[in-house]
């Protein structure tokens, strides 16, 4: 049974959400994948929505562009936590999906990510999180990925302070 239900609009949004899948992954969570338009197939995505909980499911990822329905709908349906990653669109840089997931009515709440691959690994961090609230393990394994990503930070730092900036520059590709 899956912790982690993911769900998208469009198989095109799979790429997007690689730093998601990646991130369960390195965690060790278990985690299902669809594609379920809200639009297209809203029965299907009805159905499938209702039946989250009972097949395990404790956090529900839902990706989309555009109009970008289908995280409210999801949550429409379910009182399990929705977790909203708006995918880019050409016509706003999906400033439209952003408006779109995080403008819910009240009652029905969705968390909103940002845009972009960082919208799918935060979404996967903050579905741990709150897994982590019931699990002490995940919960030291998040304490843990967190000091990797400091220590990383610093060690970046210390690679700028000890080139300088110009040479920094170069081999990041920002300068000729």
């Amino acid at each position: 049974m899956p912790d982690i239900a993911i769900i998208m609009g469009s198989d095109s949004d799979m790429p997007k959400l690689a730093p998601c899948f990646e991130i369960l992954e390195e965690f060790g969570i278990s985690f299902e994948v669809v594609v379920s338009s809200a639009h297209r197939t809203p029965e299907e995505t009805k159905a499938w929505a209702k039946s989250a909980k009972e097949r395990g499911v404790k956090v529900i990822i839902a990706a989309a562009g555009g109009a970008a329905h289908l995280p409210g709908v999801v949550a429409s349906f379910t009182t399990l936590p929705v977790i909203g990653v708006p995918i880019e669109t050409s016509l706003m840089g999906g400033l439209d999906s952003v408006l779109s997931i995080l403008q819910m009515p009240s009652g029905i709440p969705v968390a909103t990510m940002p845009v972009g691959k960082s919208g799918g690994a935060n979404a996967a961090l903050f579905a741990l999180s709150m897994l982590a609230l019931s699990n002490s393990s995940l919960s030291k394994s998040l304490e843990e990925y967190r000091v990797r990503q400091s220590q990383k930070v610093i060690a970046r730092n210390e690679k700028l302070q000890k080139e300088g900036y110009k040479n920094y520059l170069k081999e990041l590709g920002g300068s000729k």
